[in-house]
C-alpha cells in the first residue's frame, strides 16, 4: 500500500490525514472533471506535484487548512479545497486552484484526504479504504511522498514564477544547489505562513 496516514498533533485523534503520490499520471483530465462535477467520491486535495519544492511545504498547507477546518474558519467549500488554497502565498483562491491544483495536463500528483467522524458517517473512512479507491481511480505509478520524489517532480521554473522568486540576485548567485533549494523553501514557507495576515 502506497498511502501514508498522518496523525497531526493539533487535530483530534479521530481526524486522520492520508497522503499519496503518483508519478506519470495518465488520467488527470478525468480526475479534474470529477472535481469540477463535485463528485463526492473524489473529495480529495489533488495537488500538482510540479509546484511542490518539499514535503514540509505540503505539510504546512495541510496544517493550516486542517487548523482552519477544526476552528470552523474555512474560506473554501471544504478542507480539501482549503489545502490547495493554502499552497498559495496569495489570497486569490481561484488563482491557487489553477496554479496548485490538478489540471488536465498534470503528470505528477499529490493526493490528500482528511477523514473525521460526521453525523452522516460516524466511522470515518480508513486509510485502506482511501487507498483502495485511489488505486482504482488514479492511473499512475504510486511512490512514497518523500522529499526525493517531490524533487524529481518539481518544476523549478514554475515554482520560481508562482512564488515570485525570479530576479532575486542573492538567490540566483547561490552556487550550492542544495542551499539554494533550502533558501527557496524558507521564502515559500514564509509566504504561505503570512498569507491572509
Amino acid at each position: 500500500m502506497a498511502i501514508e496516514t498522518l496523525q497531526l498533533e493539533h487535530l483530534p485523534a479521530s481526524h486522520k490525514v492520508h497522503v499519496a503520490m503518483f508519478r506519470d499520471v495518465t488520467n488527470a483530465s478525468f480526475l479534474h472533471q470529477q472535481l469540477l462535477a463535485r463528485n463526492a467520491e473524489f473529495e480529495y486535495a489533488f495537488i500538482d506535484a510540479s509546484v511542490l519544492l518539499s514535503r514540509l511545504q505540503l505539510l504546512s498547507a495541510i496544517f493550516k487548512a486542517t487548523t482552519a477546518a477544526v476552528n470552523q474558519a474555512l474560506k473554501t467549500p471544504n478542507v480539501h479545497s482549503e489545502i490547495v488554497a493554502y499552497m498559495s502565498a496569495s489570497n486569490n483562491i481561484a488563482d491557487a486552484y489553477r496554479r496548485y491544483g490538478i489540471s488536465p495536463g498534470t503528470k505528477d500528483l499529490i493526493v490528500v484526504r482528511v477523514t473525521f467522524p460526521t453525523e452522516a458517517a460516524p466511522e470515518p473512512q480508513t486509510g485502506d479504504a482511501v487507498w483502495a479507491h485511489l488505486a482504482g481511480a488514479v492511473e499512475g505509478r504510486a511512490v512514497p511522498v518523500s522529499d526525493d520524489n517531490i524533487a524529481k517532480a518539481a518544476d523549478l521554473t514554475k515554482i520560481r514564477k508562482y512564488y515570485k522568486l525570479n530576479g532575486l540576485n542573492w538567490l540566483d548567485s547561490q552556487k550550492d544547489d542544495e542551499k539554494k533549494r533550502k533558501e527557496m523553501e524558507m521564502i515559500i514557507l514564509s509566504g504561505m505562513a503570512l498569507r491572509g495576515v
